[in-house]
């Protein structure tokens, strides 16, 4: 390992791998679990294979937390490779147990380990660990890391289409008023990250698929002007055209310097179910 500060994150980062190659960081998966039966996310179970699973609807998939040990052997490979500290960032508190495991394993480590709440998932997590992975490998020290890391995740904008609300309430990620509400109407959730908390919200939601994309769309982008510097992720859960379209959109109106499509992780969409679109993002200070 080149570097003196190790990065570790977990699987619901959706960070593309050509950039955790880049910048060396170690992820650590959650679980997938399927008809009793756990699946190493994106270790032992692709997105694909997920939500091909996912749209036969014959088991209601649960999620698990990695245990200290993943942590504890990761903090060792990282002090084993010459890193003089670690810092974690993880999922958020609220949506995972995730950080007591990293903390756990922490308190026994061969070295020093900053445990972070990313309070948030997805490329919401992953954006700040690529802010804080920059400024390290621009010369930043821990502060600076976690400086940059900070700004994103304060910054950060995130909506998610769901398709339907079934998986988010089952997992008890929202108010069941929110799901009671929708089993009378049939409406199509749009739901947001608050990055202060990193709980959910509800939004404005739609009666219809295409009303539902277009409101994704609306109040992602009135956050933003055309000209800020956004770094946007827009993500699916095997809805790969109209994911494409959305990002269509947010080239055409803001043109933003950093742009990905990409699955969401098997962990989120077994509580956002399948065809649900996310976008979200964050300006650069002016």
């Amino acid at each position: 390992m080149a570097h003196k500060i190790a990065i570790i994150t977990d699987s619901t980062c959706d960070i593309p791998p050509e950039w955790l190659q880049q910048h060396e960081i170690t992820v650590i998966p959650l679980s997938i679990i399927f008809g009793g039966t756990p699946y190493l996310d994106g270790v032992e179970m692709s997105p694909a294979d997920f939500y091909e699973r996912l749209s036969q609807g014959t088991h209601h998939p649960t999620t698990s937390q990695p245990t200290p040990a993943a942590f504890i052997q990761a903090y060792q490979s990282a002090a084993e490779a010459g890193a003089e500290q670690v810092v974690v960032f993880t999922i958020s508190s609220a949506m995972s147990g995730t950080i007591l495991s990293a903390r756990q394993a922490a308190e026994g480590a061969p070295l020093p380990v900053t445990v972070v709440d990313g309070k948030n998932n997805g490329m919401g997590l992953g954006w700040q660990v690529i802010a804080a992975a920059r400024a390290r490998d621009a010369g930043g020290d821990l502060p600076a890391m976690l400086a940059a890391a900070e700004y994103v995740r304060s910054h950060m904008v995130y909506y998610v289409s769901l398709d339907t609300i079934d998986y988010l309430s089952k997992g008890g990620r929202i108010a069941d008023a929110v799901s009671l509400v929708n089993s009378f109407l049939k409406i199509k959730p749009l739901v947001f990250v608050k990055p202060e908390t990193g709980t959910v919200g509800a939004s404005i939601p739609a009666r219809s698929r295409k009303a539902a994309l277009d409101g994704l769309f609306k109040e992602f982008s009135r956050h933003f002007t055309p000209g800020q510097k956004l770094h946007i992720t827009v993500a699916h859960n095997d809805a790969l055209a109209e994911a494409q379209e959305i990002a269509r959109q947010v080239e055409v109106v803001f043109h933003p310097v950093e742009m990905n499509i990409n699955y969401a992780s098997p962990v989120l969409g077994a509580h956002t179910g399948p065809q649900a679109v996310c976008i979200l993002g964050y300006a650069e200070p002016d």
